[in-house]
């Protein structure tokens, strides 16, 4: 069956894209339409696809000013003629699932979130600090977006969610059933170290990870933490910093190997859709201290792979940094679990279901 592959767009990388990467790899001659795509800021592997842009491409500083320009891509995504498709599979937390499929094909959205900034309009816009005029028009307009995003909803013929909490979110905006099948994990070989004595956390630092919270549990604990990443937060989070708390900056992929291996446990402060940071601690045997909300609720388990902590407060967090110590933690069975959000169990998955929906379709045509 003819198969394409549809992305909100390629200007970014991170897990939505590690998350088309492996779709490519299960067809690998499918195209790849998107909105826009900077290929200088994309994996050189991405020049040998065969990658399709909407007119958006020849937008005026796009590259600059491609939020601004929410309010097009409705009309972007609709303007893709994919009447030659049998199988359409969208990886989207935005627009992608708005293409028009040809009567009797199958859609399938992988969806990362339902488009955070018409849902959740007050944390993207703390999270993106849009403000000025910008802020002004984007609510003007989020009416119309939100209308559209429920009306390209029934696009889809089926829903694939990355966590429980984004199927509730499917299912609460768009009255939909999604299947959830965690995005993939790129674990590193088995390679379980004695523990360090220092707390890892990291990331982008931005103010929903919620960083202060481990960094200030930390300082008042006097225990050692480690900070790795960049961010508009970083200057507020080393203002706030006592000595304990060391900050790494950017680190390269075996420098985050190494703390990860070198950590005594992983700090999630955060609410995320799903979260990649706390299976690489565990593929390192590593436990994780997570708020429990989101995406930590599919991929810790309570006293088993890690604690959770109920309040977003720093006394609360300091109580479940202090209940790691009183807990025997086992590194294989943590290691075990992590291996259960491996690339192949994703590929796997994803392939079993396209399989199978492709066919239902097929049957009732």
């Amino acid at each position: 069956m003819r198969t394409v592959l549809v992305h909100d767009y390629l200007n970014q990388y991170g897990g939505a894209e590690r998350v088309l990467e492996a779709l490519h790899d299960l067809y690998p001659g499918a195209p790849v339409y998107t909105s826009i795509y900077a290929s200088d800021a994309m994996p050189a592997h991405y020049h040998d696809w065969q990658i399709h842009t909407s007119w958006m491409q020849h937008l005026p500083a796009w590259q600059r000013f491609f939020r601004h320009y929410f309010f097009f891509y409705p009309w972007a995504f609709e303007s893709f003629d994919l009447k030659e498709y049998d199988v359409i599979i969208s990886s989207s937390s935005a627009y992608a699932k708005g293409v028009i499929p040809r009567h009797g094909a199958v859609h399938i959205c992988y969806c990362h979130t339902p488009m955070r900034f018409a849902w959740q309009t007050a944390n993207y816009v703390a999270r993106e600090n849009i403000q000025g005029v910008t802020r002004i028009i984007m609510q003007f307009l989020l009416g119309f977006v939100r209308r559209w995003d429920v009306k390209s909803s029934a696009r889809v013929t089926y829903f694939v969610a990355n966590s429980h909490a984004v199927a509730a979110r499917i299912k609460e905006f768009y009255q939909r059933d999604a299947v959830v099948v965690p995005p993939p994990v790129d674990l590193p070989p088995v390679n379980l170290l004695p523990a360090g004595n220092y707390l890892l956390t990291g990331g982008r630092l931005v103010p929903y990870k919620r960083i202060d919270l481990a960094v200030q549990a930390c300082t008042a604990l006097n225990i050692p933490l480690v900070v790795f990443g960049e961010g508009r937060d970083l200057a507020a989070l080393k203002a706030i910093a006592g000595p304990s708390v060391q900050f790494t900056g950017r680190v390269s992929d075996s420098e985050r190997l190494a703390l990860f291996n070198g950590c005594r446990a992983f700090l999630f402060p955060g609410e995320e859709d799903f979260g990649i940071t706390p299976l690489e601690a565990m593929a390192a045997g590593r436990p994780v201290v997570a708020y429990r909300a989101g995406g930590a609720l599919d991929t810790v388990i309570d006293r088993t792979t890690g604690i959770f902590f109920d309040q977003q407060t720093i006394p609360a967090l300091q109580q479940a940094i202090t209940a790691l110590a009183s807990h025997t933690w086992d590194a294989h069975a943590i290691r075990t679990h992590a291996e259960y959000f491996g690339r192949e169990r994703f590929m796997e998955r994803m392939q079993a279901l396209i399989t199978r929906y492709a066919q239902v379709e097929s049957h009732h045509g």
